[in-house]
């Protein structure tokens, strides 16, 4: 029989993908890791991995250059928060852009007073395997170690606010998984009774009034996984001394709590300032630091700042050695600079969305602010003005100021860049009295939004 040109073609195909799946096999028996082109890495999501009883979502962020084996950091948002916006509002995406790990960014859904919360205050939360949003992250952690090779030796945790409070629970819940953890504004674990505990207006926990022992914080721990003896994961603590969301004081209860866990002296073994206004107590044993709280001075509800992420990858011992080349240039790569201001957008190019979350006379708000033009934002300043008498005592991801009705909020170093369709979520806590209405106008760089 006589082969046509179309038979010489289908089986020249044919021999070369069956090289290339042979050629992926042997390269996988091998532990090798294939070279392939250069991308820009970019936050997806994730919308089956695993069981998920918290409802929650998953977004994860994996850098072009990276070992077959990348370490793993949970980052966590805040109260009103999402897994995208922790994202474009915080450094670590750039930090593994450095070092090579892989970082999961979980949405919460729950709702308690607030919206989008880490579930730390049900009973399902507060033991091992118990169900809601601590076995959907660990379904998450799972995930990534299974699909794209994720050291089981190295996961972290992180986060802010409600992220910060889940990153302690993480660590109590799963010390055999999480080796370290930085917490942000957070609180100890199981500080909070139940749902109606957790909203501030009134909470024994963030109003200052859960004073627990230094045995009794730690036996809360022990007893999230009954009969556990290993080794205990390391904790690094951040708050702001002028933080009234959550008070700085729930600083030195993680501390009481961290210390009787890893059988500490409550006295630091060492005390040093790293920059100017953190003030940082260490806890080292036998070369290994356990714990580190740093006390940030004047910082607000804020936290983390430009530079905090830095300091967490190193704490989690992620930063040693060089660099992670760039897989483009092959050269080290550096945490983005923020180029200058630029030009308002053209009326229509932006859209805010506004949420808030009122009790008698307070509030909390988020404000996403999403770049409808098709040119890039760099450096911005959102405007509005309140229809009533609302006044803003505290900011995240922002820095605002008020005078009389009009408030003005700009961008932190780490979020002033919004691309072209991306979004940037800042919030802030409030008083009122009356009515809490929302505002009519936002404008972006001086033109009106959409909303």
């Amino acid at each position: 029989m006589t082969m046509t040109s179309i038979d010489v073609r289908v089986r020249s195909r044919l021999r070369v993908a069956l090289v290339a799946l042979a050629s992926t096999a042997l390269a996988a028996t091998a532990g090798i890791v294939l070279a392939s082109p250069a991308t820009a890495a970019s936050l997806v999501e994730v919308t089956s991995f695993g069981d998920n009883p918290g409802g929650m979502r998953m977004h994860v962020y994996v850098p072009d250059s990276r070992p077959s084996n990348p370490a793993i950091v949970v980052a966590m948002h805040g109260c009103g928060g999402s897994g995208p916006g922790f994202y474009s509002g915080s450094e670590f995406a750039s930090q593994a852009d450095r070092y090579g790990f892989v970082v999961i960014y979980p949405t919460a859904t729950q709702q308690a007073g607030f919206g989008n919360c880490f579930d730390v205050w049900s009973a399902a939360s507060k033991r091992r395997g118990g169900g809601s949003d601590p076995v959907s992250i660990m379904s998450m952690v799972t995930y990534v170690q299974r699909q794209y090779g994720g050291d089981p030796n190295r996961v972290y945790a992180t986060g802010s606010s409600s992220g910060g409070m889940m990153t302690n629970a993480m660590l109590a819940l799963y010390p055999d998984v999480f080796k370290a953890g930085a917490a942000f504004m957070g609180v100890p674990f199981n500080c909070f009774a139940n749902a109606a505990d957790f909203p501030p207006q009134n909470s024994q926990c963030v109003n200052g009034r859960m004073d627990r022992t230094p045995q009794q914080w730690g036996d809360a721990v022990r007893q999230a996984y009954p009969g556990y003896s290993g080794a205990r994961p390391r904790i690094q603590l951040w708050h702001g001394t002028n933080d009234t969301l959550v008070p700085y004081q729930l600083l030195q209860e993680a501390v009481d709590q961290w210390t009787n866990v890893h059988g500490l002296s409550l006295t630091p073994t060492s005390t040093d300032t790293p920059q100017s206004n953190w003030n940082r107590r260490r806890w080292t044993s036998g070369g290994v630091t356990p714990l580190e709280a740093i006390s940030v001075n004047g910082a607000g509800h804020s936290l983390p700042m430009s530079g905090m992420a830095q300091a967490a990858v190193q704490f989690f011992g992620l930063t040693g050695g060089s660099p992670t080349p760039n897989p483009t240039t092959g050269t080290p790569t550096t945490p983005p600079t923020v180029p200058p201001t630029t030009a308002p957008p053209s009326t229509g190019g932006c859209r805010v969305g506004y949420t808030a979350n009122s009790w008698a006379n307070g509030f909390t708000a988020s404000v996403t602010v999403t770049n409808t033009s098709t040119a890039a934002v760099n450096g911005w300043t959102v405007q509005w003005s309140w229809p009533g008498n609302q006044q803003v005592t505290n900011a995240w991801n922002a820095t605002v100021s008020q005078s009389g009705a009009q408030v003005t909020a700009r961008n932190v170093s780490y979020n002033a860049a919004i691309g072209a369709g991306a979004s940037a979520t800042f919030g802030f806590q409030g008083t009122y009295s009356g009515a809490n209405q929302a505002p009519i106008q936002f404008t972006l760089n001086g033109a009106a939004c959409s909303q």
